[in-house]
């Protein structure tokens, strides 16, 4: 066996076991294993002394709850895990959500996806998007602060509820009501919190029914916020070699629609700002949590830092004047979902732009409408695919065109290349006169092939963003053993393919003059299969099938040029 066949054969075994490392690897330490999904229960808050709220000054003891100015500070404390058995947590089921809230505060501390599996080979654990217990932590808090807030430097209020556990019927939308249990010092103020849940729909409603039964006003602000660790998504999705997952926060500004906040922007200290409507999310491969206020409603959006070494991004709402008997209804909505960009936009203004595609957002967002308009015809995403990349080079047509003719003109021109290259082999400034004589006698361009095959490259971009960020292709099937377009191909199939594709379009394409960069092209098409055995089964479809195309187109053009060279009185035969 030739020498550089076994270094290929060599790079190829040890990708494989690289490869194989990488799986085990993400099996005994990738994320939440399957049985800690199923056997705990999320950690429950008990009511003590000590949940201060914080302000936003850079201070040592923070707490949960936010707007410090006006409360005295304590130091934080940690949640205490109870069984939810106990009665501490009122559980709902609809048919898109399955949460736990806690009574303690009447905050949602566990959101699973029963739609979304944690994977394929568990179609029966529902994705875990919100939790609280084994050290991790992301929940959606909220609460009422203000000088009658319920939510102050005494503690978290406690609620009631009729039932423990809800279930939604189809066609209905399932109410759940919290009543508070009376508060010390909070005696004039009754408090109902409410969660109204469609039953398919992962857009709830919550609201603040505050009755004032003192005989002064009483002036409370909603505050709505996610509590995050810091850390990495609960369950991890699959990302190959590709670009990391973002993992924080995200919401509108006076001067982005779309603004991202990031745990290590809060580490350098707190972040405020005033906006009328808005939202705020906290974001992850596929999935979000989102806050929407009423779009008429003027709202201080805060990032901070806990106690515990946390992270809380939120709002506070504007202040509540509720007057001696009387009853004032307020609140937000909250979405614990996927990344779906239609229902996304329903909700609020440019809240769909949390499916973040990149710098090429522009592009890409028309790319997958249109690939979302192919799977409405075909029904299976891999096939939508195919279609997608078919309509591309279609597009693209006319400058991919330009671009193999000059290839193959030069592949025309390669024997009377070498015969010159022999012939002043001493002489480069006399080789390099000749080359760009026969270059002008033959019609031929060195950088022809070069520039229009550049310009699509925007395009080729932005898919890979449609690809790898869409949460539709997510477990999407396409045929055979790939069962999953967001995840690698398990027996290398694509990627091998792939490759040998590569290998084809270089022997359609001249070789280089210089024998080094013709080493360094022969060794491409297998350091590119290398690279695409850890890539998305989608994403290697798609260049699969782009080079298939391109393979065709060329090999067309290159036989018709050298068709019409070998005709009689062409004098190129």
């Amino acid at each position: 066996m030739p020498q550089d066949w076994q270094r290929y054969l060599l790079l190829i075994g040890l990708a494989v076991l690289a490869y194989l490392l990488v799986l085990q690897w993400n099996e005994d330490y990738g994320g939440v294993s399957e049985q800690q999904m199923e056997d705990y229960a999320p950690e429950l808050s008990s009511q003590t002394e000590g949940d201060s709220p914080l302000g936003l000054e850079p201070k040592e003891d923070r707490s949960d709850v936010p707007d410090a100015s006006l409360l005295a500070r304590t130091q934080a404390r940690a949640p205490r895990e109870v069984d939810e058995e106990q009665g501490q947590a009122v559980h709902v089921n609809t048919a898109v959500l399955d949460i736990w809230i806690d009574l303690v505060g009447g905050d949602v501390v566990r959101a699973r996806l029963p739609k979304h599996p944690l994977s394929l080979e568990t179609p029966d654990i529902a994705f875990p998007l919100l939790d609280r217990g084994n050290g991790r932590e992301y929940v959606a808090q909220s609460g009422l602060v203000g000088p009658d807030g319920t939510d102050d430097a005494s503690g978290r209020p406690v609620y009631r509820s009729a039932r423990q556990s809800y279930t939604s019927q189809e066609g209905q939308t399932l109410e759940v009501t919290l009543e508070m249990l009376p508060k010390l010092g909070k005696e004039h103020v009754r408090v109902e919190k409410v969660y109204r849940f469609a039953h398919d729909d992962y857009l709830a409603d919550l609201q603040y029914r505050v009755t004032n039964t003192g005989s002064e006003v009483a002036r409370v602000n909603l505050f709505a916020q996610f509590k995050h660790d810091g850390g990495e998504a609960l369950a991890g999705e699959s990302s190959g070699l590709g670009p990391r997952p973002y993992v924080g926060a995200a919401l509108q500004t006076r001067d982005d629609r779309y603004f991202k906040l990031d745990f290590d922007d809060i580490d350098d200290g707190p972040f405020q700002e005033r906006l009328q409507g808005g939202w705020v999310a906290m974001l992850q491969h596929y999935f979000l949590g989102a806050w929407i206020p009423p779009a008429a409603d003027l709202n201080s959006y805060v990032g901070r830092k806990t106690g515990d070494g946390g992270y809380a991004v939120g709002l506070i709402g504007p202040e509540q004047v509720v007057a001696p008997g009387e009853t004032r209804a307020f609140g937000a909505e909250l979405y614990l979902g996927p990344k779906n960009q239609r229902r996304l936009q329903e909700i609020a203004p440019d809240l769909n732009l949390t499916v973040d595609y990149g710098f090429l957002w522009w592009l890409a967002v028309p790319l997958f409408r249109v690939l979302d308009w192919l799977h409405s015809f075909v029904g299976n995403w891999g096939f939508a695919i195919i279609l997608l990349t078919f309509l591309v080079k279609l597009v693209l047509y006319p400058l991919s065109n330009a671009g193999y003719k000059s290839m193959a003109k030069m592949r025309q021109v390669a024997p009377k290349m070498k015969q010159l290259q022999e012939r002043y082999s001493d002489d480069r400034q006399k080789l390099s006169t000749e080359m760009m004589a026969l270059y002008k006698r033959e019609g031929a361009n060195p950088m022809g092939g070069c520039l229009p095959m550049l310009l699509p490259m925007p395009v080729f971009i932005a898919l890979y963003w449609v690809l790898y960020e869409s949460v539709e292709l997510r477990q999407a099937p396409f045929a055979l053993w790939i069962q999953d377009l967001s995840e690698i191909d398990q027996f290398f199939v694509l990627p091998i393919l792939m490759g040998a594709s590569m290998f084809l379009m270089q022997y359609l394409n001249p070789p280089p003059p210089d024998p080094m960069q013709a080493r360094i092209m022969k060794a491409m098409p297998i350091a590119f299969t290398v690279l695409f055995l850890f890539f998305p089964s989608g994403l290697v479809l798609y260049w699969l099938v782009n080079n298939i195309l391109s393979l065709a187109q060329q090999w067309y053009i290159t036989r018709k040029i050298e068709r019409e060279a070998a005709k009689p009185g062409t004098g190129k035969s």
